[in-house]
């Protein structure tokens, strides 16, 4: 924990600058930046990093070398060459502290039917101690929290003794290429803080995630004769009964992980989208569905979808169509290990002095049943990742919002977290 004095100093810089903050936060949610539709936002955020005397790059998933890592995954209906990623950096000189990444994702998921929002999903309202809009708590409070953290040292007179990366990304919901293209083109630190909402808890383990598309060919006949011919939306159910029934299972044996025993029912199988037929009185000759599954850390991306593989070769036992005609199995998008933080680190007992100067109470740690950022920093580069965020509600879902009161602790938290993690020096007035 910074010592006193530099702690009531970024406290006061918080306070100070709330308002911009809020503000900040709001043009932030004002950006429907949904996937392939992020370049606004991010030209925006580096026209504001570059204010701030930053030194920005600005540079798309396409001008990184990614197709040849390992662990990129294909991505979904997007553009590489028009996926905007920006990485702003503090250059200390002379460095004497630890170095740092600081990245948020700033895409969101689609907001679904906006009548049924209380507030339109991009306007950015501020109510009773809320901000709500489609990514307000997913992540886009997280961003101004590690920018505003940053400002808040600028404010009190401080600058970091170490270099710092701040970095907003894209993909994170779908792919998580954004991530692992900053660390293809170079950017490396000591720890690495993605303040996803959290709700002031470190995450100590996440699941891993795939999307798969399961394809369903019959042949159409009217309706009158369907004896005659096949349906492949009932094709399709029959499959995604199938691994209901395989999720069940690995479930089952989710009791006996080290991480997970304790969590009901961790992996969770969800198909997310459905299309097929062309017409209501002819027995549909085709059917799409995309899916998502999850997976343990302790279960490596080639078995899990190996496993899928097999469960729907195995059902088309049960359907007549299927048994001659096997469905097509598309993998895209993510392709995502799971990851554990292993208790113990430095920069984790940075980051939880930090909170109980805050909030006056210990950092909790949770186990979380979907996929973040951090398994890129600390699977694949050996890096402290640590992910703790401000606390809000509706993640995906109607209304969502983000708690105000949160918003300005968890920034005055991750100050204090920089201050200590890469210590502090007076700027020359």
């Amino acid at each position: 924990m910074p010592e006193q004095s530099v702690q009531d100093r970024l406290r006061k810089a918080v306070d100070a600058n709330f308002d911009s903050e809020v503000a900040f936060l709001t043009e932030l949610v004002r950006f429907p930046s949904l996937r392939g539709r992020e370049a606004p936002l991010q030209d925006w955020v580096a026209r504001q990093m570059a204010a701030r005397g930053y030194a920005v790059d600005r540079f798309t998933i396409a001008e990184t070398p990614l197709e040849a890592h390992p662990k990129a995954a294909p991505m979904v209906e997007v553009d590489p060459a028009g996926s905007v990623q920006v990485v702003a950096t503090h250059r200390a000189k002379d460095p004497t502290g630890r170095s740092l990444i600081l990245q948020g994702h700033i895409d969101v998921v689609p907001e679904g039917p906006k009548e049924m929002w209380t507030h339109p999903p991009y306007a950015g309202v501020v109510r009773d101690g809320w901000l709500y809009g489609r990514g307000a708590n997913d992540m886009k409070a997280g961003v101004a929290c590690m920018i505003f953290a940053m400002d808040a040292l600028r404010e009190a007179g401080l600058e970091p003794a170490a270099d710092v990366h701040i970095q907003t990304v894209t993909e994170e919901e779908s792919t998580g290429n954004g991530a692992l293209a900053t660390l293809a083109r170079g950017y490396r630190a000591e720890a690495c803080l993605i303040p996803e909402p959290t709700g002031h808890t470190i995450t100590r383990a996440h699941t891993g995630t795939l999307w798969f598309r399961v394809r369903v060919r019959g042949v159409p006949v009217h309706v009158a004769q369907a004896q005659t011919g096949t349906n492949a939306i009932l094709s399709a159910m029959h499959i995604i009964q199938a691994l209901q029934q395989h999720t069940k299972v690995v479930n089952e044996a989710a009791r006996s992980d080290r991480w997970y025993a304790e969590i009901q029912d961790p992996i969770k199988f969800n198909p997310g989208i459905i299309r097929g037929g062309d017409w209501a009185s002819s027995t549909p000759a085709w059917c799409e569905v995309d899916c998502r599954i999850g997976l343990l850390p302790s279960t490596e991306v080639a078995d899990a979808m190996a496993a899928v593989e097999r469960c729907i070769q195995d059902s088309r036992a049960g359907d007549t169509f299927l048994a001659n005609n096997p469905p097509e199995v598309i993998w895209h998008g993510f392709q995502a290990d799971g990851f554990v933080q292993e208790p113990g680190t430095e920069a984790e007992a940075v980051l939880a002095a930090a909170h109980q100067s805050v909030f006056q109470a210990p950092m909790e740690a949770r186990i979380t049943t979907a996929v973040n950022d951090t398994r890129y920093y600390g699977r694949y580069y050996d890096m402290p990742a640590l992910c703790y965020g401000p606390s809000g509600e509706g993640n995906h879902g109607f209304d969502e919002r983000t708690n105000l009161d949160s918003l300005r602790k968890t920034t005055l938290t991750i100050a204090s977290f920089i201050a200590d993690w890469c210590g502090v020096r007076e700027i020359a007035r």
